[in-house]
Formats: C-alpha cells, structure tokens, sequence
C-alpha cells in the first residue's frame, strides 16, 4: 500500500518518530520534515530532510509505504526504515541526506561527539537525538552563539567509492545510545518491521472485499498511530493521529478500544483503562493526555458503561479480574457526573462545555451553559445498568440493586424533563430554555435501545431515517442540512462524524431496525473508502475534513464494515 505523505503520516508502532510532507508556506518550508508527537505538540517539526546528490540538494520523488520510505532522483536514493521505537535506519544509494533544524528555540544546539556521529540537543521538543554514520561521513554547519547554535545543518553523506550511505538517527533522554551489539541490515529491519505490521494486520476485524484495500489503509493508522508507555502515559496508547491532533482523548480512546476487542483484547483493554490511571480523587476522568501533559479544562462524555458492555458482548478476554478492576473506578465516574455537575439539582446532569459532550461547538450549546443534554443522561442509565451488572456478577447484590434503581430514577426523570413535543431537547441548566437548531445529540439517547418506552423508540427512528433531515447520500449529518444553522464545514454543526453513528447504529441495531443500521452503515463506509480516515466529513460531498488521518475513524470504519454492513 502506498502512502500519500501530506496526508498519512510515516512511523511505526510505539514509535515517537513520524515523517511528514507539509505545505504549509506562511509557517515553514514545504517538503518532508521528520518530526515528534512527543507532547502533543503539532508544530514539533525536528528537521527538514533533503536528497543530497554530490553534496548539493536535489530534487526527488517521494515513494513511501507501511515501512518504508524511499526519496529518489533517478538511479540515486534514500531510504528510511523506522527499525525500532527510537531509531531511524537509513540507506542511501548514491545520495546523502540533509537534516535542516527550523526553527532554532532558545538552547537548541548540536555538536559533533567525533567525526561520524553529532548530538542534537531539541530543547523546544524536549528530546536528544544522536545522529550516527557507520558508512560514508558526517558533517554539521552548527555555528554556535551562546547559548544556542544559529542554524542546524546536517549532512550525512554517501562513500565516495561505491556511493554507500548508512546511518542512524536514534533518539534518547539523557545518554546516548551505545551500539555495541551487533546491528540488524538495513533489509533485516524492513523486513521485521513489515511482519511486525502483518501481524497487526491478521489481528484486525476482517471485512469483505468490497473494504479490503480502506480497512489496510484503517489498521496501518491504528497500527502507526500506537506509541510506547512513556511520560504520563502507562501503558501504549493509540494517539488519534501522528499528523496534529496528536494526543489522546478520554472516549476518542475507547471507541479505538472497540474495534480492537475483537482480536486484540489486551490492547483495547489498555486504551479502555488509559484514563482511569488519571481519575482524580473525585471521580472526575480528564479531557485528553500525552506522554508530557494532561489536560483537565474539559472532560468527555462517560460513554465507558456502554462501551464496557459492548467489549463484554464480543470478546471473553474480559473476566472478574478486569471486571474487579474497573468497579471502583466506573463507580466513581459516574457518581462524579451526579454529584459534580448538576448544579440546579433536579437530577439530570449538565455539561458545563460542548467540549465535555465530545460535540465541542454542536447548535446545542448556543442556548449558553450548562446544558443538561439528553446524550449524557442516557449514558449514565447504561453506566448504572452495567455497574448493577458488574456488581452482581462479584456477588455484591445489594449494590447491584442499588445501581439499578439509580438507572431506572434516571431515565424516568430523563424522559420527563427532557422529552417535548415528540422529540427530545437540550435545556439549558436553571432556564431550561433550548437554542434554536435540528441538532443530532438529542437524538444519540436511541443507544438505551429497548430501555426507551415505545414512544420515544418511534419517534426516534422516525427522526433519523427520514431522508434529508439529518440522513444524507453519506450517512448522518450532526446539524440537519434544513436548519439554519447548519454549517457543512462547521466541526460539530454539520460534518459527519464516526462515534455518533456508530453509537446511532448500535441504537437502531438494538431496537430491531437492523435494515436501517445496515443503510447508514454502508453509507459511512462508502464515503471512508472514497475519501480516506479524516477527522470528520462533509455531509454533501463526503470531502474529508480536518486531520485526514484520524484513528477513530479508522476504528469505526473497521467496526461498520466488520458487524454492521
């Protein structure tokens, strides 16, 4: 499979490392720059990388697949092999490399530890990195202003005999690396890596034909996209992109665990707990992480009692000894959300934020804050439902009794506060007052399935399979096209989005209308092969919008064409 770098990063799994072709003129240089994700930080651009044919740059093609990237100008090239999770092999062929710094922070710096290997020390990245030849030469234009050098150039070049170029690019945090062992080929590492990535592959749900060549395309992301436990991070963790939005989201991360239940347990069971290891003394779960940070300004929905059970339905991986560890924790969330946010007390939650909805800036939120939006309510009935489940499998009746009619208070005050002519709304917390627009979200409660009572169950149906409200040619609009304000660019006011149909499907799925789930399904998956794993879609074209290289997408995708189509 081919890689279009502009918009599928290179890397590898547990890799920090990621090359990238960028065309961004205002901000840098366009070309191929090798960069990090450490830190979440999209900007973190090491170096530009250039061909070097007698010493002078040249221009080159760029061919890259899952493990291996070659920059070629006719018999003359480069290749780089991620070869381990820290370390860049590379090979040239009658052509050397330049690594170009930029831009230069306030004590990056490189120095020359002999004549074939130069220390780089990415102050503003926050990583060292050692750059060896074994075979050619070294050379760094480092011009040293104290305290940091005024540019950073390095040239890696070929032997002047045979043309033979091979050196290494390894990062480290305090001690450069030693090789004392004996080193893999060039050709010994691609073609670990590539059975590393077969692996991956085989473990992957399967799909039809039809799908075959997008779901390749959905397991190198999600495969590429994992980097080790490092910082913050315990455990590996499946970032939502290597392009920018590089760091992981407290329920972008357990719909990645979904698909990966199937034949992955272990790993999905690792991003399912990810944010748990940060659950504050509260309850409260935070927005997202990194290797370096962690943001608590926002929150996410507690979509984990739904998904739980989803995993539960699908894989046996899950026993008493995951179901003992996730008690206490789950418990806490969802308490969190009941005692933490509701601040008018008539016991339905609130999100203080779009962003905490997940549906950042959905037409929902422009009534003002909080919104006591049905999706959150109808999480929490599930949450309780699997906790009254999970507690009665650990022989703790009485708490199981408990969360149950903590779940059945819910939906009956759910449903009388937030059901209105037919439909249900999102009031603003105190006024209840509802913003003006046909939003999606108060539609996403269909995933209670046969909790619902028939009415809602109907009208729910009705709502979302009728052509051109929010059922587009390529499935399920967050803003119905209809309403004023619908913006077809407009993240969550518009866009198709993978987590709400596949939560939307599972909901239809449940409540029988399989036939329907299949339509959107198709829908969906038609649109991915067409157009790639973005972030989001336009709900006219089908274009892909924002990251184009968005892990999620790349799980629902899988999920859709595995169980669904």
């Amino acid at each position: 499979m081919d890689l279009d770098l502009a918009r599928t990063p290179f890397s590898r799994y547990g890799s920090y490392f990621v090359f990238s072709f960028l065309d961004r003129p205002k901000i840098r240089q366009p070309g191929i720059y090798l960069r990090t994700v450490r830190g979440g930080n999209p900007t973190h651009d090491l170096f530009r990388v250039e061909l070097l044919v007698d010493g002078k740059p040249a221009p080159f093609a760029i061919n890259a697949n899952t493990t291996l990237l070659t920059l070629e100008t006719g018999p003359a090239n480069v290749s780089f092999c991620i070869a381990e999770q820290t370390a860049i092999r590379i090979k040239g062929n009658g052509a050397g490399v330049r690594f170009t710094h930029a831009p230069i922070a306030a004590f990056d710096n490189v120095f020359l530890v002999d004549s074939a290997t130069a220390e780089v020390n990415d102050w503003s990245s926050g990583i060292r990195l050692a750059i060896s030849v074994a075979t050619g030469s070294l050379n760094a234009d480092a011009p040293w202003q104290n305290p940091r050098c005024t540019q950073m150039v390095i040239d890696c070049l070929p032997e002047a005999g045979d043309g033979v170029l091979d050196c290494v690019v390894e990062e480290f945090k305090t001690t450069r690396p030693l090789r004392n062992r004996p080193c893999p080929t060039f050709d010994e590492c691609t073609r670990s890596v590539a059975a590393e990535f077969r692996k991956w592959a085989k473990r992957s749900p399967k799909v039809s034909m039809v799908h075959e060549n997008a779901a390749e395309l959905a397991q190198y992301l999600t495969w590429s996209s994992v980097v080790a436990p490092s910082g913050r991070l315990n455990r590996p963790a499946m970032l939502m992109s290597k392009n920018w939005m590089s760091n992981i989201w407290c329920w972008d991360a357990c719909f990645n665990a979904m698909a990966l239940a199937y034949r992955n347990p272990e790993l999905a069971w690792d991003q399912f707990m990810l944010f748990f290891d940060h659950q504050d003394q509260n309850g409260a779960l935070p927005d997202s992480l990194n290797d370096v940070s962690i943001v608590w300004n926002f929150t996410k929905p507690p979509v984990q009692g739904w998904v739980l059970r989803w995993m539960m339905e699908r894989s046996d991986f899950i026993t008493k000894r995951e179901l003992k560890q996730v008690y206490a924790p789950l418990a806490a969330w969802t308490n969190w959300w009941m005692a933490a946010r509701d601040d008018d007390g008539d016991g339905i939650p609130q999100y203080n934020h779009g962003n905490d909805s997940g549906w950042d800036n959905a037409t929902v939120f422009d009534v003002g804050l909080p919104v006591e939006s049905p999706d959150l309510s109808a999480y929490l009935v599930i949450q309780m439902d699997v906790l009254s489940e999970i507690a009665d499998t650990l022989g703790r009746g009485r708490d199981a009794r408990r969360w149950k009619k903590r779940s059945d208070t819910l939906l009956a005050k759910m449903i009388s506060h937030s059901w209105r002519d037919g439909q249900f709304v999102a009031p603003r917390s105190g006024q209840h007052d509802v913003a003006e627009g046909d939003c999606l979200l108060p539609y996403v409660p269909i995933v209670l399935g046969k909790r619902l009572p028939k009415e809602q169950r109907k009208a729910l149906v009705a709502g979302l399979l009728r052509e051109g409200r929010f059922l587009t040619e390529h499935g399920l609009a967050t803003e119905s096209p209809a309403s004023a304000r619908f913006d077809p660019k407009g993240y969550w006011r518009g866009p198709i989005w993978a987590p709400a149909t596949l939560l939307i499907v599972d909901g239809l799925v449940a409540l029988g209308e399989r036939g329907s789930a299949r339509q959107i399904s198709k829908r969906f998956c038609d649109m991915v092969v067409a157009q790639g794993m973005a972030e989001n879609f336009h709900p006219h074209t089908g274009k892909g919008l924002c990251d184009p290289a968005y892990t999620w997408t790349a799980s629902v995708f899988q999920i859709l064409a595995h169980e669904y189509v």
